[in-house]
């Protein structure tokens, strides 16, 4: 394959995901500006590695493969450097969302995402991809490589906590 064509179809791909990424990425890390930073990484790693792509799953799973560990490395490597826990950090991050021009939630968008920052980390994983995404068990276990049944139970669990934050008040 050529430089060029390898640039044509790497440009289509990026149009193709980029939204679909930017998206799954920001309910992740929270911030507009931290997701484009972890989209930009995420391509890089894709247009690094596509060589290594072997087709044993869909292009688009193993794209989504990528973003989610970026996001994750991104706020571990963040808190680390903060001195805060994962949950700590994505509290501040929450709280930054209503100075976020590109956020234009209500408080009870605020209050679902603090629900959400208490779920361990795959569980939240869960959450957003089935809630926000509509991405379905099938493509979220071929993505982090988890059963459905693992997923579905997740999912559920991740649903009876977040009603539980949300009515305690």
């Amino acid at each position: 394959m050529s430089e060029e064509s390898k640039e044509s179809a790497f440009n289509e791909l990026l149009q193709l995901y980029k939204e679909r990424l930017y998206w799954h990425i920001r309910h992740i890390v929270k911030s507009h500006d931290d997701a484009d930073d972890v989209l930009q990484n995420t391509f890089i790693k894709v247009y690094k590695s596509i060589h290594n792509f072997k087709g044993d799953s869909k292009l688009y799973s193993w794209m989504y493969r990528i973003a989610t560990n970026e996001s994750i490395t991104h706020i571990n490597k963040n808190s680390k450097r903060r001195q805060l826990s994962s949950e700590e950090y994505q509290n501040q991050a929450i709280n930054n969302l209503k100075a976020d021009v590109y956020f234009e939630g209500e408080d009870i968008q605020i209050q679902l995402q603090k629900a959400i920052a208490t779920l361990p980390d795959k569980q939240q994983l869960v959450f957003n991809m089935k809630y926000f995404e509509h991405i379905k068990y099938k493509d979220m276990s071929e993505i982090l490589e988890t059963s459905e049944g693992a997923l579905k139970a997740s999912y559920h669990i991740a649903v009876k906590k977040i009603e539980a934050f949300l009515t305690s008040d």
